[in-house]
């Protein structure tokens, strides 16, 4: 399926939040980062429920620290 993830087109296979950090971060579950899907915060309770369908539009973001 193709989804666009932080701006850009993406072909994928993941299904899941937790799939697509697991393509794109290499942690299922890394500390420090918030998903939206098509606008909506995803909770990371329901991070391994199949929330991805073709075109959706997935915000990755990452905290990181510093001044």
């Amino acid at each position: 399926m193709t989804i666009t993830c932080n701006g850009e087109p993406l072909h994928t296979k993941a299904r899941t939040v937790g799939d697509l950090l697991g393509e794109r971060l290499g942690r299922t579950s890394p500390d420090g980062v918030a998903v939206a899907i098509d606008g909506e915060v995803v909770p990371r309770s329901v991070w391994s429920a199949p929330l991805l369908a073709e075109g959706a539009v997935v915000d990755i973001v990452t905290a990181v620290q510093g001044g």
